[in-house]
Formats: structure tokens, sequence, C-alpha cells
């Protein structure tokens, strides 16, 4: 007999990030249909399922009804970095764990949370690295209001200052916001090397098929001069952007490989499923393992999962993950780069400016 344990599922269904949740949903109930099919798992998830419905005052109670109504002591779930903070202080007072497959802005490692997706080391410093040297350090920056477009965009200011660049404009719009007119005419009136957004949703549909537009009157703003660069872009958004994503550029650890029918559909799909996978088989090993028992149960740890072969530190309990940057090409993309496995570094405590963008060059003082 298998082993009955129950997990939490808070994903968002509806709403203005709904494409990410729902892709992150798939890949957690197919992990859960998997380990349940498998005979050799001594364990059989339950899911118990919440939905916020992309209202961000929803989540830190529906974790609680999680937790208190159900057995469950991990939580698999939350899209945005706002629902991730709402959604600790329950987590720390129930002892409970989320396992957290989204990119986000790093500079946080807290005991309740596994950071199963990239963070600013594994995304942002990799992609500026390979973008600066092709197309030029200054930037425009854009985001919406609120903790990841302002963390990111803060460290994407300090790594364009590192790379002798100046940030040309800094823009923010309110999640679900459609209208983008005043930040295509700043950005046509300061003529940027690239765009970094991090817009997130129906705010970077709309920003992405005004830039189009902005493209066909203007040849410097195509992707081959001015490239819009994403940190959270995957396939499972494309199919809203159409031909307006074609040519820009997005980071991530997975990409799908067009050529595998049952291929995870993003990133987002992959890292959820990883997660629980992982947790699978943590649990496999200890059904009542809770938040305090992961560090040692991570330490000289791997697993094989559909990210391919990945650790997870024991100390800030961040996810070694691959980077690839990939150039949307349809509904899919073309990877340009790929580093098999990199150590996260949420702090950027290890960040090199030199071995990122070379050295300065020196100036001349008269």
């Amino acid at each position: 007999m298998k082993s009955r344990i129950e997990i939490g599922v808070l994903y968002s269904r509806s709403g203005s990030y709904q494409l990410v949740a729902n892709a992150c949903h798939a890949g957690a109930m197919r992990a859960i249909s998997d380990v349940n099919a498998d005979p050799a798992s001594g364990i059989e998830l339950i899911a118990i399922e919440r939905d916020p419905g992309g209202n961000i005052d929803r989540y830190a109670p529906l974790c609680d009804e999680i937790l208190r109504q159900s057995s469950a002591r991990h939580v698999v779930g939350a899209v945005t970095s706002w629902s991730r903070k709402e959604v600790i202080p329950v987590l720390e007072k129930s002892g409970a764990a989320l396992w957290y497959a989204c990119p986000y802005e790093g500079f946080e490692a807290n005991e309740h949370v596994v950071y199963m997706h990239a963070c600013p080391n594994q995304h942002l410093v990799p992609l500026l690295a390979h973008v600066v040297p092709r197309f030029g350090a200054d930037g425009f920056l854009l985001g919406s209001n609120y903790i990841w477009g302002w963390e990111t965009n803060r460290v994407a200011r300090d790594l364009i200052a590192d790379a002798g660049g100046k940030v040309l404009g800094e823009r923010y719009l309110p999640i679900g916001e459609a209208d983008v007119s005043r930040l295509i005419a700043e950005i046509k009136a300061t003529r940027p090397a690239f765009i970094l957004n991090n817009l997130i949703g129906t705010s970077s549909y709309a920003f992405f098929a005004a830039y189009a537009e902005l493209a066909r009157t203007d040849p410097h703003f195509g992707p081959e001069n001015c490239p819009i660069l994403s940190c959270n872009l995957t396939e499972a958004e494309l199919p809203a952007i159409s031909e307006a994503g074609r040519g820009h550029l997005s980071v991530g650890p997975y990409f799908r490989d067009q050529a595998q029918d049952d291929a995870p559909a993003s990133s987002f799909e992959a890292s959820t499923y990883a997660s629980v996978q992982v947790l699978a088989k943590v649990l496999a090993t200890d059904p009542s393992a809770g938040f305090a028992a992961l560090p040692a149960l991570f330490r000289n740890t791997s697993y094989q999962t559909l990210l391919g072969e990945i650790a997870i530190d024991p100390q800030t309990q961040h996810a070694t993950l691959p980077v690839e940057i990939g150039r949307i090409a349809g509904l899919g993309f073309e990877r340009v780069s790929r580093t098999e496995r990199m150590a996260p570094d949420p702090y950027l405590s290890r960040y090199d400016r030199t071995e990122t963008f070379g050295r300065p060059r020196l100036k001349v003082v008269s």
C-alpha cells in the first residue's frame, strides 16, 4: 500500500497572469499524476487545491485554509513575488513550506520556501552579459508596479552602470494596465539599445504589440537593433503575443524542444513539475518531513528532473539550474546559448563585473 500524503496546490486559474499560473498548475497536476502512477513510488500525492482567482488578498487566507483543513505541510504554488510574500507569514506560523517555481528578483532566502526557478545570477546577469556586447549598454527599463518590477530593475540599473551604459528611462504600470502609449513615446524619443521588459501578463502583451507597430515605422526598434529582453517570458504566453514577439530575447532554465511532443510546454510547467518531483522524493524518504528537515535532505543530493540534474543549496534553498537564452520564433524559441549548471547566487555575493562585462575602458583626464 502506498502512503497517501496531502500537498497544497495554490494557483490562480484566472486574472491578468492566468497563462503563467495555468502553466504552473498543469506542471503540478501532471507531476502528481506521474508520481501516483509510478509503481516504484511508495507514496500517493493528494492535491488540496485552492484558486485565488488573481486576487492578491486571497492568497494568504487560502494558503491558511489548505494548512488548517488538511494534513498538507507543503504547498506548491504562487506566481508573483507579491503572492509569495503574502503567504510566507502563513507558512511561518503553520510550520509549512512553499515550493516556488517561478523566476524572481532574488535577495531573499526564507527557510519556509524552496526556490525552484531562476534568481538574478541565473537570468538577468547572463542575459545582459549576452546583450551588451552585441547591442550596446544603454537600456530602457519597464515593469509592473510591484516587487518583481521594482527589484529586477534596481539590479538592472547597477548592472548597466557596471557595463558602462546609462538607464535612459524607467517606467511602471499597474498590473493589468494595457495603455502603453506613454512608454512607447518615451522609448521612441530616447532610442535605447535594448528594452528590459518586467511587465507581466496583459500589460506585457500590449507592450509587445505597440512596440511591433513602432518598429514598422522606425527600423531602429526592430529586434535586430533594439531587442526587448525578458527574464520571465516563456512559451506559455507566446500565443498572446503572436508575431509581435518574433526575434526578441528571453532567458530561463528551459525552452521547449519543438521536436518532443510530450515535453513540458514552458519552464513554468517544467519547474513546477520538477518541484513536485523533488518533493515526492523528499516525502518518499520521510513522509513526515516538514520545512525544518529540508536542508539536511538537500545536502550532498542531486535530483534527476525535467530540467536535467539539479541540486538545491541547503543554505539558501535555491536550485542549481541550466541557463538558456532564447530568441522568439513563432510559438517557440530558438536557443541562442546554454549553460548546463549554474549555482544559485540570490544575493549576487559572487558577482564580478569584470568577469561579466570585461574591464572598464580607461578615461583620459586632461
